[in-house]
């Protein structure tokens, strides 16, 4: 629910997420808005009725000018004001940095409303800031911009703002890789003004006294980062003493823990709040000797091409464990595949988040910065990680399986105290890389990801019990993660097994006539997955059908939308069917004289070993179609690659098309065993 509420003419716009005790998520500093805590709310509205609003000064509430209307008395009573809009009797209120001090004056002055207080980075003056802010002041003219003298009046309003804002938040997350969390706040940073961030250190005069802390009796927890470079940590640790309070250090960690390791942080929030305002639990245990074998399986959801693999190989793993109980962890379109196959998805795949909807809301005329997207999909990771997390912590599972569960796996190994279970990783690309058009500054944060990951796999090498790479050493990218680090095939060849690739089917002759097709005439059956991102081809496709069929008289034509797009969306053109979602696409792809796809791998690779000729056409921008899927299908020499741009004009669509259908076929053949590989590298830790 989203609404406002007006004090002395200034509007303050607020969100209410869930039901249950209520949590109230305070703003701070205006310099950025209640979006601070989107790796918080999804998580927590699960389990909680949770509040957000913006500062006034930020977001979606009103930037009223002049110092006066910056004072503390008026943060605190628009806090006030939102508790009474939303008719919350009482709520647990978390407060970051400044709104620390507004939180722990709102619990002081109406008691009976504050069931506890959680500070993450306090910002109340407990103890002086850190010595190198103390050599600059806020209101003087100094002559150097260099270090804290950028936080000063006069460089901010006279065109040093950004570059205040770039060394700020460079300061707030000192931890190693925190670049989208610092291109966050510094995007935020950008929705006030600099006048009115001026007016907001002007009106920050009536501070709490900290005698007034030991007179707070509700529950306290402060959680601090050990290197934190806006408030010392002394100074949460100050707080928790007069307050009586629980205090949680995250050593390494900086201003802003809730943001950079969100996972320690949202389960402190939600212990913390079960205490103070507990609900009766109903869980069951079963007795390890009566436990049988289970495992958890994770499968991409982008799409299609996973699904059918995973069910391959959970088929090979039955053969080794006939007993095994198998979930799977799913979103739409997987679970569509999956409820056809009489697979058991789990009652907790309806609390995910749905990536494939984040992806097509991303792409845009067959474009897709498929890097990028994963990066802006940083709140839906952590919330769905969130979902896997609480579900294993409930249940018991002995193995779990990610298929490119990115969240599971990054997560993880962020929190290795949080496994309790054998685990998998599967891929079928290592490595992110910079589209060229990305310049100097996509180059450095796909290698600043590629790091992270040598990284986290160097340091804890024994999280994965198994890293399966779908495909041989052959089909690994001859690149380097980045500058200074290891190649790709190389770092690969030394950390993960190799399963060779998964069809999950065996190639064989379909009977084209059993699935309603002519016998007499060509075929050409053109498909784009099992997201929404290629509707943009199927109607360039279908632009080019008249130049086509007059180039190949009597060419038919197949179109699968598959489950995400609407056939009805598609016009209608003669020697053209439109088809939705085929669970048994890979045999009316065996049927096809030729095939058009968009370059995903599985699709390719099914054509591939089926020896059907193809044209795909690869998302632009989408690292992995462009460049690891290509490597992959050049080494087996198989299908024609066209641009997009090509692919748009109808003539030479049209006359690709032609061509395609008339050349040999000279692919390398597919190994048809690498389900049964995978299942022989798994089985054995069960």
């Amino acid at each position: 629910m989203e609404g406002s509420v007006e004090r002395g003419g200034v509007e303050i716009a607020y969100q209410v997420f869930g039901d249950g005790p209520t949590i109230l998520l305070l703003p701070t500093w205006p310099i950025v808005t209640s979006r601070c805590w989107k790796a918080q709310v999804p998580y927590l509205a699960r389990h909680f009725r949770v509040i957000t609003f913006d500062a006034r000064g930020s977001g979606g509430s009103g930037r009223p000018v002049g110092a006066v209307a910056y004072d503390d008395t008026e943060f605190i009573a628009d806090t006030l004001a939102v508790l009474d809009a939303t008719q919350t009797a009482s709520a647990v209120l978390v407060g970051f940095s400044r709104g620390c001090p507004w939180a722990l004056e709102v619990a002081l002055d109406q008691p009976d409303r504050v069931l506890g207080v959680i500070c993450i980075g306090p910002a109340t003056r407990l103890t002086p800031m850190l010595e190198e802010r103390t050599r600059w002041t806020f209101d003087a003219r100094h002559d150097t911009t260099e270090g804290w003298a950028k936080y000063n009046r006069h460089y901010w309003v006279e065109g040093g703002y950004d570059d205040f804002v770039e060394y700020f938040f460079t300061k707030l997350f000192p931890e190693p890789h925190s670049t989208k969390q610092i291109e966050d706040t510094i995007g935020w940073a950008h929705e006030i003004a600099p006048e009115r961030l001026v007016d907001t250190e002007d009106g920050r005069q009536n501070h709490l006294p900290p005698e007034r802390f030991a007179d707070l009796h509700q529950p306290v927890l402060v959680i601090h980062g050990s290197d934190d470079a806006i408030r010392p940590h002394a100074e949460g640790a100050r707080l928790a003493e007069l307050t009586g309070g629980s205090l949680l250090t995250v050593a390494g960690g900086g201003h802003a823990p809730h943001a950079r390791d969100p996972v320690v942080v949202n389960h402190s929030i939600k212990d913390f709040t079960d205490r103070v305002a507990p609900r009766p639990v109903r869980r069951t245990w079963v007795r390890a000797a009566g436990r049988p074998r289970r495992a958890l399986y994770l499968s991409s959801p982008i799409g299609l091409g996973h699904a059918r693999r995973d069910l391959a190989i959970a088929l090979e793993l039955r053969v080794h464990h006939p007993d095994l109980q198998i979930d799977w962890l799913a979103q739409h379109p997987v679970t569509r595949v999956l409820a056809d196959a009489g697979e058991t998805v789990h009652p907790a795949s309806k609390w995910l988040f749905n990536e494939s909807r984040h992806i097509e809301f991303e792409a845009d005329e067959h474009d897709l910065h498929a890097f990028q997207a994963i990066r802006r999909m940083d709140e839906i990771l952590v919330a769905n990680f969130h979902t896997f997390a609480d579900l294993v912590a409930d249940e018991h599972y002995d193995l779990v399986i990610g298929d490119e569960a990115w969240e599971v796996d990054y997560f993880l190994h962020e929190n290795p105290e949080l496994k309790r279970f054998a685990y998998a990783w599967l891929t079928d690309f290592v490595g992110w890389l910079p589209m060229p058009d990305g310049g100097i500054e996509e180059a450095a944060l796909t290698a600043d990801y590629n790091a992270e990951m040598i990284e986290q796999r160097a340091r804890y090498h024994r999280l994965r019990d198994r890293s399966i790479f779908v495909g041989d050493p052959d089909d690994i990218v001859d690149a380097t993660f980045g500058p200074g680090l290891p190649t790709i095939r190389d770092w690969t060849e030394r950390n993960f097994d190799f399963a060779g690739y998964v069809t999950g089917f065996e190639p064989e002759p379909v009977d084209r006539a059993s699935l309603g097709y002519r016998t007499d005439r060509p075929l050409c059956v053109v498909t784009v997955g099992g997201s929404g991102v290629g509707s943009s081809l199927l109607h360039r496709i279908l632009a080019a059908v008249p130049a086509a069929r007059g180039l190949v008289p009597g060419l038919e034509f197949v179109i699968v939308t598959g489950p995400r797009i609407d056939p009805a969306s598609l016009p209608r053109v003669p020697g053209v069917s439109i088809r939705g979602y085929l669970p048994d696409l890979h045999r009316h792809l065996a049927a096809a004289d030729l095939a058009i796809t968009q370059g995903g791998l599985t699709t390719c690779m099914e054509l591939t070993a089926q020896r059907i000729p193809f044209l795909y056409v690869p998302l632009r921008h989408h690292f992995e179609q462009n460049f690891h899927v290509a490597a992959r299908l050049d080494r087996y020499n198989a299908g024609h690659r066209l641009s997009y741009p090509e692919a748009a004009d109808p003539t030479r669509l049209a006359e690709a098309i032609a061509k395609a259908l008339t050349q040999p076929i000279d692919y390398l053949p597919v190994a048809t065993t690498g389900a049964t590989q995978a299942a022989n590298l798994l089985a054995p830790l069960l």
